[in-house]
């Protein structure tokens, strides 16, 4: 079940709204005069799903290439990874 709180509760409760969003990992929706307004949530869980929506986009890039014929052997992917790790440039 969602947490919901008004925009005069983020003002007041700041420091409880943080300790929720930390330890639950969840978000709260704040509304503002009724409506929805913004959700707020820990950076930590920012992070964790912008990471998600990130590598949905790469697995879909990966598909998509695929389709298309672009293909390559595994092995040339991982020797070119390593080579990167050993180049530094990751």
């Amino acid at each position: 079940m969602p947490r919901i709180q008004s925009s005069t509760d983020l003002r007041n409760n700041y420091n409880e709204i943080s300790t929720f969003c930390h330890e639950s990992r969840e978000p709260v929706f704040i509304t503002k005069n009724g409506q929805g307004d913004l959700a707020v949530m820990s950076m930590e869980t920012y992070e964790w799903l912008n990471g998600k929506l990130e590598l949905y986009s790469l697995l879909d890039e990966g598909r998509r290439a695929a389709k298309e014929g672009r293909k390559r052997p595994h092995r040339d992917v991982f020797r070119d990874i390593k080579q990167e790790i050993a180049d530094g440039r990751i």
